[in-house]
């Protein structure tokens, strides 16, 4: 969209309060202009079309239709971009985000629960960042021709698959892991950027649309091929030298941090490590998708026709951690092509013979 064109954004949020806050916070930013409110689902569907905004901010316990029921409506009636703004004290709003996120919605944040008002203007420029964001990306109406991947090289075969997402990942990651088979032969990580309170809620979703085990690996886990760990809230996950999951405490920058992640495979496994890059803004991952291709090991990156911020996977591609991209809808294919068969072998450290 052009630059010179106020970003219009609806806000909907059954709290007057809240909705007062976001409207507040939103228009201090210049880009941006709320053109309506909505305080129920149902008003939510009406504003979208007959406003046709390019950003809606959209809260889940509403009353008459819900978050993800409007959701719905909205992305077959008056597509949009659609930036779930949700409470994570409650595990129902929790769980409805990621139907939301089933239902179209490109990100989830959590609502401020702070009471200092510098903290809650940062809160709000964060926020207005993120729609900044959502307005540059499009509204696809269709799904992109699918094309063949690049092949795996020949020979290759890894014991372990990492795997990076930021915005837009959560239906990502479920569009892939619902591809892949119950008793895929490794384990599957993932580094997935989510506000702090919803790692639980998305294990959930993903255990609901996909036969793989998911769930939050512990300090000191032993990896099993056909699970998929997420880290612990405000987190890294990386492996050991000896195939333990290990966390460690986030200290700034994206959360888990998806470089630790992939570059702790490198190390562990060499060249029977696998990573891929999925849709998100920022460059995280692509220096650790660089550190598995030099050990040799099996890298790809979302294509950019399929994701919906072509950040990430883009810095991968220019720092030639990978080669090209990867369709979404054939990530999961790669997965399988490149994973170890027929037995998982746990990674060896120095001490545990050659890779």
């Amino acid at each position: 969209m052009s630059s010179k064109k106020p970003i219009r954004v609806l806000v909907v949020d059954d709290s007057p309060t809240m909705a007062n806050t976001l409207t507040a916070l939103l228009t201090e930013e210049p880009r941006i202009e709320v053109v309506g409110r909505a305080g129920d689902g149902n008003r939510a569907v009406q504003l979208a079309r007959l406003l046709r905004p390019d950003v809606i901010t959209m809260d889940l316990l509403l009353p008459g239709l819900d978050g993800p029921a409007a959701i719905g409506h909205i992305m077959s009636q008056a597509p949009a971009r659609i930036l779930v703004v949700s409470a994570v004290a409650e595990q129902r709003g929790v769980d409805l985000g990621f139907q939301a996120m089933s239902a179209g919605a490109l990100e989830l944040i959590g609502k401020p629960n702070v009471t200092n008002a510098e903290e809650l203007r940062r809160w709000g420029r964060d926020l207005a960042h993120s729609v900044c964001l959502m307005a540059e990306v499009p509204v696809i109406s269709r799904r992109p021709r699918v094309v063949a991947p690049p092949p795996v090289p020949s020979g290759a075969r890894v014991d372990v698959f990492g795997i990076v997402a930021s915005t837009g990942g959560p239906p990502a990651l479920a569009e892939v892991l619902s591809k892949l088979p119950r008793d895929l032969p490794v384990p599957m990580l993932v580094a997935q950027h989510i506000t702090v309170g919803f790692t639980q809620g998305m294990v959930r979703w993903l255990s609901q649309v996909c036969e793989l085990q998911v769930g939050v690996a512990r300090d000191g886990e032993r990896l099993e091929p056909g699970r998929v760990y997420f880290p612990l809230d405000g987190h890294d996950l990386l492996v050991d030298s000896v195939g333990l999951a290990r966390l460690q405490r986030s200290t700034g920058g994206p959360c888990p941090n998806g470089d630790v992640l992939l570059s702790s495979l490198a190390m562990a496994y060499g060249r029977r490590s696998g990573g891929g890059v999925l849709t998100g803004m920022g460059e995280d991952g692509a220096r650790g998708l660089l550190a598995i291709r030099q050990a040799g090991g099996v890298t790809l990156a979302q294509d950019e026709a399929s994701s919906v911020v072509y950040g990430m996977p883009r810095a991968a591609v220019e720092l030639k951690a990978t080669d090209g991209g990867t369709p979404l809808a054939l990530v999961a294919d790669l997965i399988l092509q490149s994973c170890q068969r027929p037995s998982f072998r746990p990674a060896r450290g120095p001490e545990g013979g050659p890779r």
